[in-house]
């Protein structure tokens, strides 16, 4: 799309390099190429832009076969306009001269020319061919009769048209028939695999068979050399047995002959330690019969000095009380009768029990005072 920038009242338009810009005024070209740059004024001008680079077109379209089966063609058509004045006779090319974007649908109209026109090729060239064919060839076949009639339609030269190539990327039938299709080959395959796996499963058991084979012949021949072993140790056990009498006969000559010398040893030893205990022991009775005198005789003197010492100390403490009590009685003696009661009291008082309280009735108050006051009337 041409760039149109506006400037007090004129509009500059600057094309691309790949666009083909015609300007007329009042009827007249004026300016007429591609990669243009120009004023010009909207009242007075009409301008038309053609594209000339290479354009892809990409088309799908169904088509029936001859075995009336349901296909589907996915094509490239890249064309160009090789004669862009033409093509502007021919289409409306016509620009906006404030926004520079086209007034109609040029390519559109370009595009549906191309696809019907290929599409008509097509399905003239697959109504003629089995499913099966077309599947095969039907590529190669539909591009260049497609191509061969783009190339021979009058009406794209006179367009200003030119097809620059053709190219079919598949053809493909309906999903339910493709699978159908594909079935027989993979029956196919799954038969190979399956013969695969029954070849490989022979080879298996034959392998197998012969190891068990080898491992039969193997057996057998441990088996056989386990007898000779068996039949070797055998005898070796037996001359191991006989070696091993006569060396256990000799071992008891020399044991008995030891334990002869020892038992002989052991007696002289014995009656050098019963002779040697006899004599300790007369020492220690003997040893033992004075320490026991001795000991007596110290415990008996103990006893005596013991005796002694007590039959003192209780003469002593017998003369001691008999001075306290004399004392005492004189000082008694000595006191009057009213002291002696009160200090009677005292020794009453500290012997008796704890007395929490006392109850005085008076008959026993009126007595005890009747007698207090009895010995003073007397001696009054």
């Amino acid at each position: 799309m041409a760039d149109i920038t506006r400037r007090l009242g004129w509009r500059h338009l600057r094309g691309a390099p790949t666009a083909h810009v015609r300007h007329h005024r009042s009827g007249r070209l004026v300016h007429d190429g591609t990669g243009l740059s120009f004023w010009f004024r909207s009242l007075t001008a009409a301008l038309s832009e053609v594209p000339v680079d290479d354009r892809e077109l990409t088309m799908t379209f169904h088509a029936r076969t001859a075995d009336f089966q349901d296909v589907t063609v996915q094509a490239t058509v890249t064309y160009r306009i090789a004669d862009p004045a033409l093509a502007a006779g021919r289409l409306d090319f016509s620009i906006d001269p404030d926004t520079g974007a086209w007034r109609g649908t040029p390519l559109e109209q370009l595009g549906t020319l191309l696809t019907e026109t290929a599409q008509q090729h097509a399905l003239d060239v697959l109504a003629r061919t089995p499913l099966s064919a077309a599947l095969v060839d039907g590529v190669a076949e539909v591009r260049e009769r497609v191509a061969a009639g783009l190339g021979g339609e009058p009406r794209l030269p006179a367009t200003g048209i030119e097809v620059v190539a053709v190219r079919v990327m598949a053809l493909r039938p309906e999903p339910e028939v493709e699978r159908a299709l594909r079935t027989p080959a993979r029956e196919q395959i799954q038969q190979d695999a399956d013969r695969a796996t029954y070849e490989r499963r022979a080879v298996a058991v034959e392998r197998e068979r012969a190891i068990a084979e080898n491992e039969l012949a193997s057996k057998i021949e441990l088996a056989r050399r386990e007898e000779r072993l068996v039949d070797q140790r055998g005898t070796n056990a037996r001359r191991e047995a006989e070696e091993q009498a006569a060396a256990d006969a000799v071992r008891a000559e020399a044991e008995a002959a030891r334990s002869v010398k020892l038992a002989e040893a052991e007696a002289a030893r014995s009656v050098k330690l019963a002779e040697a205990e006899a004599t300790r022991t007369a020492a220690l009775t003997e040893a033992e019969a004075a320490r026991t005198l001795r000991l007596a005789e110290a415990e008996a003197a103990r006893a005596v000095r013991l005796a002694r010492a007590e039959a003192e100390r209780v003469r002593e403490v017998g003369e001691a009380e008999a001075a306290a009590r004399a004392a005492w009685l004189r000082v008694h003696a000595e006191t009057d009768e009213a002291t002696l009661h009160a200090l009677a009291g005292m020794r009453l008082a500290e012997n008796v029990p704890h007395i929490d309280s006392v109850t005085i009735s008076p008959d026993v108050l009126t007595g005890l005072l009747a007698k207090l006051g009895g010995p003073a009337e007397g001696r009054a």
